[in-house]
C-alpha cells in the first residue's frame, strides 16, 4: 500500500469489517438476546416510523447497534438518530423481501437480455458474406 491511497483502511480490514456487518445483518431476530430500550429520549423510535413486528424492531435495534459499535465515534447525535430512524425505515422493505416464498430449483424472475444495436454493414463485401458466394483470390 505505502500509504499511496490515503485510506486508513486496508483492503484486507476493510473486508473483514464487510462481512461481520453482513453476518450480522443475516442473523435471525428471534436469535439476538432482547435490548432494553435507550435512555437517551432523542433516539426514540418517532411516530414516523413504520409499524413493525417485534422481531423487526429487534433486527433493526441491533442493525443501529452493530453500526454504532463500528463507526459510532464518527456520528454527531443528529446524525445517530437519523442512522437510527434509516435502520427501522429500511427494515419493512426486508420483510417484504423474506416473506417471498422460494425453493432451491427455483430459476431467476429475469433473464438479462441485453438489446445491442450493431450498425449494419452493406457493400458488395458484406453481400457475399452473407449469401456465401465470396470470391477466393489464388
Amino acid at each position: 500500500m505505502n500509504g499511496k491511497s490515503g485510506s486508513p483502511i486496508s483492503r484486507r480490514e476493510f473486508a473483514r469489517r464487510a462481512a461481520i456487518v453482513s453476518a450480522v445483518s443475516m442473523v435471525p431476530a428471534s436469535a439476538l438476546p432482547a435490548r432494553p430500550s435507550m435512555e437517551d429520549p432523542s433516539l426514540e423510535q418517532s411516530s414516523d416510523t413504520p409499524s413493525l413486528s417485534t422481531e423487526s424492531k429487534a433486527e433493526a435495534e441491533a442493525r443501529y447497534q452493530t453500526i454504532l459499535g463500528v463507526y459510532g465515534s464518527r456520528f454527531s447525535d443528529t446524525q445517530k438518530s437519523d442512522l437510527r430512524r434509516l435502520c427501522f425505515a429500511a427494515q419493512p422493505p426486508l420483510d417484504h423481501l423474506r416473506a417471498y416464498a422460494m425453493e432451491n430449483g427455483d430459476g431467476p424472475a429475469l433473464y438479462l437480455k441485453p438489446l445491442v444495436e450493431r450498425e449494419k454493414k452493406t457493400g458488395p463485401a458484406a453481400i457475399a458474406r452473407a449469401t456465401g458466394s465470396a470470391t477466393h483470390k489464388p
